[in-house]
């Protein structure tokens, strides 16, 4: 056998070779990248962490110049009846540095706002008596009352004070140890933590109608943006769903995330527009219009160009550029920098484009996946080019679930489903409060003192008369 026959190499086996060295230098990052996880894994008790600090990182704040804009301030009270103290300031005899004598030149004025931290004790002497036809016991009844108990219960919390620890514990997330230790050392108020989860569950209780009221609400609303999250009652996996419609928000606790959830709030027949972030159970919903998260889609797209290699790269990139051009599309809609004509010759070119990627032969599977979720939605890519009161992403679910995982953060749940129950009533109420631009505070503090066939008629505060 000849040198030239014993040398030579086949082209398989170059072609091999590079492959494989290309395959080693992946293992070598997935690996790396692997021992990174299990460390970080093993390290709960540190703070969360972004990486490393960046060598040259951007001053913090607004930059200063022109583009800065109004600087903010606290306004100073613009009415003479909102001071409760007006304290003179008078000159000192002496000047303080030479001992000179002081001649008066003029009034300044400075604002404060302060906490008062003396809380107010009140006393009802409640009138009581029968009535002389039919011998029932009457009693009278104060607009600040929160209760008509007596005996041993005579001894309550105002509904400012009741108001108050719900708003700490379903809104901020504050533990009830927390809201007791506030209580204390801020105003001198005395409560056990039983008595604190006592106060949020009566004020879940007299929310109950209220939060009828907003089910009601999101299941007549023509566009509505779920989504969903962990959370756990009793130690047990359950999910956190929320509902966002134009005027009203509301949470659910369920043990499962099929599709009867949905259906439980907006019924099976519901036939409005749903802009969600691609969930399976979504798709029940066959009698209403869709709209995939451009967000989720744009994130997926950009996993894959993290993890694929060479040419596979190609689909994604597209399918990102795809997107991108039909959110700056939208745009050019809403400032009315193109016609209604050259918007719909724009978005036929979009739908295109699209079909043409759905057409292309991939091998790469995460790429094939990808395609074949885009082709079971590809009449829900573009909904928001059609329906300009609709959103391209799920974000106002988005928002309204993230105060719920910080609290899920901070206290990892409820301990039981009367809890559970308590923290998806309120938290409806309070973020529905904030939406329609209610304070919170005040709403429910009066909710507290209605009595029980008032309350649905303070509803019309919060929502609109039908």
């Amino acid at each position: 056998m000849s040198n030239n026959t014993v040398n030579h190499r086949c082209p398989n086996c170059a072609w091999l070779e590079a492959k494989i060295a290309v395959l080693e230098k992946r293992v070598a990052e997935l690996e790396r990248l692997l021992d990174k996880a299990l460390k970080a894994s093993k390290r709960q008790a540190g703070p969360f962490s972004k990486g490393k600090p960046k060598t040259n990182p951007k001053k913090p704040g607004r930059k200063a110049g022109p583009d800065y804009g109004p600087k903010a301030h606290r306004l100073a009270p613009d009415s003479p009846q909102q001071f409760d103290e007006i304290i003179e300031v008078p000159l000192p005899d002496k000047c303080p540095d030479c001992g000179g004598s002081i001649d008066k030149q003029n009034i300044e004025q400075q604002f404060q706002v302060e906490i008062p931290r003396k809380p107010l004790h009140r006393r009802f002497d409640i009138h009581t008596g029968s009535c002389r036809r039919c011998g029932k016991r009457i009693q009278g009844r104060h607009p600040l009352q929160s209760s008509d108990a007596l005996g041993a219960a005579s001894s309550q919390l105002g509904s400012e004070t009741q108001a108050t620890i719900a708003l700490f514990k379903n809104k901020y997330g504050l533990s009830y140890g927390k809201i007791c230790g506030i209580l204390k050392d801020q105003f001198g108020i005395d409560l056990s933590r039983g008595g604190a989860a006592q106060v949020v569950q009566r004020a879940a209780q007299r929310s109950e109608q209220i939060y009828r009221s907003l089910c009601q609400m999101v299941r007549e609303s023509s566009a509505v943006y779920p989504d969903e999250t962990g959370w756990k009652v009793g130690g047990w996996n359950q999910w956190l769903w929320t509902f966002v419609s134009a005027g009203a928000t509301i949470y659910l606790i369920r043990p499962s995330r099929g599709h009867e959830i949905p259906e439980e709030i907006l019924g099976p027949d519901w036939d409005g527009t749903m802009v969600h972030d691609g969930w399976s159970p979504y798709d029940f919903f066959d009698k209403a219009q869709h709209q995939q998260c451009l967000s989720h889609l744009l994130r997926r797209a950009h996993n894959l160009m993290e993890k694929a290699a060479g040419r596979a790269k190609a689909f994604p990139r597209k399918i990102q550029k795809l997107l991108k051009d039909a959110l700056a599309l939208r745009d050019r809609r809403d400032e009315r920098g193109i016609s209604e004509r050259g918007l719909a010759i724009a978005r036929g070119r979009l739908e295109k484009r699209l079909d043409r990627l759905l057409a292309c032969r991939l091998s790469h599977e995460g790429n094939w996946r990808f395609q074949n979720h885009l082709a079971r939605h590809d009449d829900e890519i573009f909904t928001f080019l059609y329906q300009s009161d609709i959103e391209a992403t799920n974000w106002p679910a988005e928002q309204a679930i993230r105060p719920a995982v910080i609290n899920r953060k901070v206290f990892g749940g409820n301990r039981t489903k009367a809890g559970a129950h308590a923290q998806e009533v309120l938290a409806s109420v309070f973020v529905t409060c904030a939406q329609r631009g209610q304070n919170a505070l005040s709403y429910l503090s009066k909710l507290i003192c209605f009595r029980h066939t008032h309350r649905l008629c303070y509803t019309p505060v919060l929502l609109p008369v039908r």
